[in-house]
């Protein structure tokens, strides 16, 4: 479908999605697996847009919700409470208390003191808990620092040694049932090598455990493979598989994987419109457009690279731009120092692989709304999301 036909319906800025690339993405992990047994775990913090959550159940995944209102988008968009692992830092008691109540597949723990709240809680409501505990290896996964999860300085997980002693606790605590161990060592790896070694922690834990006497039923290995935002070379998805299955391949315990970026960040672009254009030095030009860091976080926050690319080239010599946003902060970046063919205010520039963490970072700042969403599919497209107005903002202000 013609980019510039969804933004003349719909307006700018846009998010479009592409639902035979996720799709083929999805069926990529499952099928190198190859017959061994898995389960896929969408992790809905990439993008949690209903028709979105919805596409990946219908594909076969299961969820992995961040937060207790993950949770209930993932039951909004069909997936039972068995079909729900329960991940993050931080869980609160009242999340908690509802992620027990649901009985959801697992509460991947982070800690010897969130253990102890859900054993409590379980004990009240007289249920038993499935818990995974999550072991911070101590691996680093030489991502960005804003989103390496697995060295011994970042707060998620548990060490090695901790994580044995609370496996050892669980024995004797009636309203709690061990069912995995899982690792997590971050986001955007682009390599396998971190993957491999988080992997082989994690299967020998859960030979270690087993013979323990702990009911272990699979082995969890999160997420974290990396996509090409810059052309540069990444590990396959059939790769990345099939490592982390050689690896656990001697447990004979299923895999549980919870992708998000590497199903939907390819997948998704946002269509923004130029709305100045000014001199910046001799040689370069400022382009405003009129997305910026509310519809896209991750170049102010990571100083991420996104590729930007006219949605018709204009004829002529390329240009030195300095592509920025509309909101009030220098931060406000999305792309410097791109050579670009002229751009003119009303032309339309694609920002590429927006499809993860792009409308689920989006913010208000500058009372700005929050852009429609658009899904293709099968030569057809239609709004999964329409445009945020200012009386949506003010209806939660009395």
């Amino acid at each position: 479908m013609p980019l510039a036909t969804i933004a003349g319906a719909e307006g700018t800025p846009l998010y479009v999605y592409s639902a035979s690339l996720v799709r083929e993405r999805y069926r990529a992990i499952d099928d190198a697996f190859a017959g061994y047994p898995h389960a896929i775990h969408y992790a809905l913090k990439a993008n949690s847009t209903l028709a979105i959550a919805r596409l990946l159940r219908e594909l076969g995944s299961a969820a992995d919700a961040n937060s207790v209102w993950e949770v209930e988008v993932a039951r909004a968009a069909g997936f039972e409470p068995r079909d729900i692992v329960f991940t993050g830092v931080g869980k609160s008691p009242a999340e908690l208390e509802c992620a027990v109540g649901l009985n959801v597949k697992a509460i991947n723990v982070e800690s010897g003191g969130e253990l102890s709240r859900v054993d409590a809680i379980a004990g009240r409501l007289g249920r038993t808990a499935r818990v995974a505990v999550r072991v911070n290896p101590d691996i680093d996964a030489k991502s960005h620092p804003h989103i390496s999860t697995g060295l011994k300085i970042n707060k998620f997980g548990v060490p090695i040694d901790e994580a044995r002693a609370l496996v050892a606790s669980i024995s004797g605590r009636p309203a709690l049932r061990l069912v995995a161990v899982h690792v997590h060592v971050g986001s955007q790896i682009t390599s396998l090598d971190p993957l491999r070694r988080a992997a082989r922690v994690a299967a020998a834990l859960s030979r270690e455990w087993r013979e323990c006497g702990a009911p272990l039923e699979y082995v969890d290995l999160g997420g974290g493979l990396g996509v090409s935002y810059d052309g540069g070379p990444v590990p396959s998805q059939a790769e990345y598989v099939q490592t982390l299955v050689a690896e656990v391949r001697g447990t004979s315990l299923p895999i549980v994987l919870e992708p998000g970026r590497s199903l939907m960040a390819p997948a998704g672009v946002l269509i923004a419109r130029v709305v100045d254009v000014k001199p910046r030095t001799a040689e370069s030009d400022f382009v405003t457009l009129d997305a910026g860091m509310t519809e896209l976080m991750r170049p102010a926050l990571y100083g991420a690279y996104h590729a930007i690319e006219p949605v018709r080239p204009r004829p002529g010599a390329a240009r030195e731009y300095e592509i920025v946003g509309p909101v009030c902060e220098s931060s406000d970046v999305l792309g410097r120092n791109r050579e670009l063919p002229p751009l003119e205010v009303g032309d339309l520039v694609t920002i590429r692989d927006t499809g993860a963490y792009g409308a689920a970072m989006a913010s208000n700042y500058n009372r700005r709304p929050t852009p429609a969403e658009v899904l293709v599919d099968r030569g057809t497209w239609r709004v999964i999301r329409r445009r945020q107005t200012v009386s949506d903002m003010l209806a939660l202000e009395p």
